[in-house]
């Protein structure tokens, strides 16, 4: 069975500075129109940096959970940015870290179910320090955790961020004896 739906005629909402919503017209693969609400993101891009048994990370507040949370450095792409140095940037920007290289780990789909945003994962390889510079308005705290502890507060619920949890555990999962 085909499963895909055909997108008849889209429907913008809302257009914002990040982003925009749609209302779209739609037919199912069986024929029948459907409606579908969606939520285009331009994506975003992370690094997770571990550093001898360490791992980088940022604690900070969410305004739309209205609570602080610990998360690997990452930021929005800028239209038409290139993923990868967009994550370089942001692992300097937010850290004051500079990665040599970056191995790209993979692309998370955080909430298919209405947003088409894509989260490209990297993993930090080859780091040094530089100066950590924040933009405007970006109010955030650098800690460093051992890669046991984050693992013990993904488990207990204290690390809640999807791209963090994915991250760490794809690296324990890389790393495992």
């Amino acid at each position: 069975m085909d499963l895909k739906e055909k997108t008849v005629k889209v429907n913008y909402v809302y257009r914002g500075k990040i982003v925009n919503l749609r209302c779209d017209e739609a037919e199912l693969p069986d024929g029948r129109p459907c409606k579908r609400e969606m939520v285009e993101h331009p994506g975003g891009a992370c690094v997770l940096c571990v550093t001898q048994g360490q791992i980088a990370l940022v604690r900070q507040f969410r305004y739309a959970y209205q609570e602080e949370l610990l998360e690997i450095p990452a930021g929005k792409l800028e239209k038409g940015e290139d993923p990868m140095l967009a994550a370089k940037r942001e692992l300097e920007e937010e850290t004051g870290l500079v990665a040599k290289t970056l191995k790209p780990l993979f692309v998370l789909y955080p909430t298919p179910g209405y947003t088409n945003e894509k989260i490209y994962i990297y993993e930090a390889v080859g780091v040094e320090k530089g100066q950590q510079h924040l933009d405007a308005g970006e109010f955030l705290n650098v800690v460093y955790l051992p890669v046991e502890e984050a693992a013990r507060m993904i488990a207990s619920g204290e690390i809640r961020d999807a791209k963090t949890i994915a991250a760490v555990q794809h690296y324990l999962l890389e790393h495992r004896n």
